[in-house]
């Protein structure tokens, strides 16, 4: 396959970019839901890096609920049904990252609880949680145990 997914990619959090190019081609359609992705081995080979940092890509997408993990079959995209809490997801993280941006959540601030966020958006805890987790993941929030999540003072 030659498309712009294909090249060396280089430097930290490469995994985060190739979960961001798989991303793109499911919602683009290049993998409808319930086919199959290709394997660790030929994605591995398609961005010249090793299979455990595909691996960690493939854990991301499937943390979004994006894909699903077949024991013995591979990774398959979830259908349009199972991925409606994921659009739910990116809209709460959206907002967060707007409000960081804006200011409206400043650098140190607590960000929102579990339970103000499922109560504004009317979403469950998981969706809650994999919002926080995609800005945990970007760098813009920090989580201190017992104590909440914070903006965080420098991005990664």
């Amino acid at each position: 396959m030659t498309d712009d997914t294909d090249g060396w990619l280089t430097g930290r959090r490469v995994y985060d970019r190739i979960a961001e190019r798989l991303r793109a081609q499911i919602a683009a359609g290049h993998y409808p839901p319930a086919s199959v992705l290709p394997s660790e081995a030929a994605l591995a080979q398609r961005f010249h890096v090793a299979r455990s940092t595909v691996r960690r890509a493939l854990a991301v997408l499937e943390d979004e609920g994006l894909i699903d993990t077949m024991p013995g079959a591979g990774r398959r995209v979830k259908s349009s049904e199972q991925q409606k809490a994921l659009y739910r997801y990116q809209e709460i993280a959206a907002e967060l990252r707007e409000r960081i941006s804006t200011g409206a959540l400043p650098v140190g601030a607590a960000v929102p609880s579990e339970n103000e966020l499922r109560e504004r958006h009317g979403a469950s805890r998981n969706t809650v949680r994999q919002a926080l987790a995609v800005l945990e993941r970007e760098g813009l929030i920090v989580a201190r145990h017992g104590k909440g999540r914070f903006v965080r003072s420098t991005p990664l």
